[in-house]
This record gives C-alpha cells, sequence and structure tokens, in this order.
C-alpha cells in the first residue's frame, strides 16, 4: 500500500477514487509516563514515555487507514494529513486521526 501526503503518486497514474479513507486512535497516558511528563514540563528536557505514546497511536491510526483503503480495493492513499488532539483538560487521552482519499494507481 502507498500512502503519501502528496495528491498523486510519482510515476503512476490514479485510475480510480474510491472515497476518503479515515484512521483514528484514542489511547490513555500511562499515569507514570503522566507524572515524567510533568517533570520534564518543570525542569526541562523531551518527554520520552509521551514521544513514544505519540507515536504508536500514529502507526495504528496509519495501519487502520491502510486495512480500511484494503477493504475497499485501494492500492494507494493519497493527500494524506494528520492531525493530534488531547482530549479533556487533565485526563491524558490523546487523539490520532489520519485521512486521506483511497484511490487505485496503474
Amino acid at each position: 500500500m502507498i500512502i503519501t501526503t502528496t495528491g498523486s503518486v510519482e510515476g503512476k497514474q490514479i485510475l480510480e477514487y474510491r472515497g476518503i479513507i479515515f484512521g483514528e486512535v484514542i489511547t490513555g497516558i500511562h499515569f507514570f509516563k503522566d507524572i515524567g511528563a510533568g517533570l520534564r514540563n518543570i525542569f526541562g528536557g523531551r518527554s520520552q514515555g509521551y514521544e513514544e505514546e505519540l507515536t504508536l497511536a500514529r502507526e495504528q491510526a496509519l495501519q487502520e487507514m491502510e486495512q480500511r483503503a484494503n477493504a475497499l480495493g485501494c492500492n494507494a492513499i493519497v493527500g494524506v494529513k494528520m492531525d493530534y488532539e488531547v482530549l479533556g483538560a487533565d485526563n491524558g487521552m490523546l487523539m490520532v486521526t489520519c485521512s486521506g482519499t483511497g484511490v487505485r494507481v496503474g
């Protein structure tokens, strides 16, 4: 499956548009990771725990989008956009969404 942020695939022709494809993941941040991030906020530095959680959520959202595209007979997704959102003020829930256009290329 070709997944790209561009509107086309270099060297390929879009033969058919299959529709808009989404992938969504909502994940909670582990309590201890939240404490570690709070300390990083006070003392400075990167929060490895949050970065790992964000990377995992992003990968899962892309995998979900790919599965949905496969179910529609797509062999590529173009124009992919990723969005990140924290749900609620203090509940530690992270939402990662991705969307793109499922296509058949040849």
